[in-house]
């Protein structure tokens, strides 16, 4: 039985290849719409070719499993597979990626419940310094403002999400520059870029050694906030954007003569003052299909028995 063979061949090229030619692409900072697309359906195809294998190869391995996985398919099908003549190999396989897939639900469960302890002790700082008052309830996406000398502005997700911006930065930024910050926040809530984070960094940490779950969580960090910075500009313009992110971050030290701990920002700035020509329609339309396809091999990979039986069937008929 080649088939579970065949996926997991797949997805490992799939891990190590895909960073490589990503890297090498000179469109994702144009797009990072589009690439943040692109880079979840290669991490899905990815776990969709191992999830696959797992499942032909426990069909292989147990009469149960065989049972519920083909139990409507015709007899043709099922011995297309060849389940009969899998070796003791096809038992092992399937342990290992279930024990994959147990490691990477609970890599997420602990991403999630840490990111929601967080929360929770932030709302509670956020409760402390700004008390609501006697009967009020916390609105979602309330605007709060704290008392503090550093400028800065945040959005606290959640089941009542908030908007929370310093009196320093309300003293800072002016007019349309405050409202691109806020845009900004608001563009990271509207687009569920928390959960992009969550799933990077629970599949980072589970599997470290895994090139394309590292690259996909070091993408995720600085796609998003791209992203975010394009749908502030196309409110506010490019270079209100960037003086707001100027005016936030120059305390910080970002520009001056060593800003490696965050020369993100100085990129970005760069980025929006100098703005890369963005990519025609037609050619996002191809990539963001192009990349919705890539799911879909493994797919085929998987069905390639079944349809070349069921094609042939038709064809005699």
């Amino acid at each position: 039985m080649m088939v579970p063979a065949a996926l997991l061949l797949l997805g490992a090229l799939t891990a190590v290849l895909a960073p490589r030619l990503l890297a090498r692409a000179d469109w994702a900072d144009r797009e990072p719409v589009v690439a943040l697309w692109v880079w979840q359906c290669v991490v899905a195809a990815v776990l969709l070719c191992c999830a696959l294998s797992m499942t032909l190869s426990a069909a292989a391995a147990w009469q149960a499993v065989r049972g519920h996985v083909f139990g409507s398919a015709p007899r043709a099908v099922v011995e297309a597979y060849a389940l009969g003549a899998a070796g003791p190999w096809a038992a092992a396989t399937a342990v290992a990626l279930a024990c994959g897939g147990l490691w990477s639900a609970a890599m997420l469960v602990r991403e999630v419940s840490r990111a929601h302890f967080r929360r929770r002790r932030r709302r509670a700082e956020l409760l402390v310094r700004a008390p609501l008052l006697p009967g009020e309830e916390p609105t979602p996406g309330q605007l709060v403002v704290l008392e503090g000398e550093r400028p800065d502005a945040w959005w606290l997700p959640g089941v009542a999400p908030r908007l929370v911006v310093t009196t320093a930065a309300l003293r800072r930024l002016k007019g349309r520059r405050l409202d691109a910050v806020l845009a900004h926040e608001e563009g990271h809530a509207q687009a569920r870029h928390d959960w992009l984070l969550h799933c990077s960094a629970a599949l980072a940490n589970g599997f470290p050694r895994v090139p394309v779950f590292a690259a996909f969580r070091a993408e995720m960090h600085h796609l998003v906030e791209l992203a975010a910075d394009d749908m502030a500009s196309r409110r506010f313009g490019r270079l209100t954007t960037a003086l707001a992110l100027v005016e936030l971050n120059e305390d910080r030290g970002v520009f001056g003569p060593s800003p490696a701990p965050q020369a993100h920002v100085q990129q970005r700035v760069h980025r929006l003052l100098a703005p890369p020509d963005r990519l025609t329609a037609a050619r996002r339309l191809r990539l963001t299909a192009a990349a919705a396809l890539v799911p879909v091999v493994p797919l085929l990979v998987a069905f390639v028995p079944a349809l070349r039986v069921l094609g042939w069937g038709v064809f005699r008929e």
